[in-house]
């Protein structure tokens, strides 16, 4: 069997790496968190009272948790919301 010499070359990542769907979804919770919706958090969205419940992780489809980071129960139900759509109680 033919061999090849091995060449080493020397060098560094120039740029880092591409953010994957998980780090935009990791930072988008970060900073809901950051904001103050906390699990048990009582916030309003609109006039209509409820609290966090937890956090969106799903990575893909219409309501994924980079847009839509929040898990907020009300008394309809558990509902995805963005940080724009809810407000402190």
């Amino acid at each position: 069997m033919p061999t090849q010499p091995l060449i080493i070359v020397e060098g560094s990542r120039r740029s880092p790496r591409p953010a994957t769907r998980f780090d935009i979804i990791k930072r988008s919770v970060n900073r809901a968190i950051d904001a103050g919706y906390h699990i048990g958090q009582r916030v309003q969205v609109g006039r209509i009272a409820g609290h966090v419940v937890g956090y969106n992780i799903a990575h893909y489809g219409r309501f994924c948790g980079s847009l839509y980071p929040l898990l907020v129960r009300t008394e309809y139900g558990v509902t995805k919301c963005r940080l724009c759509e809810v407000a402190t109680a």
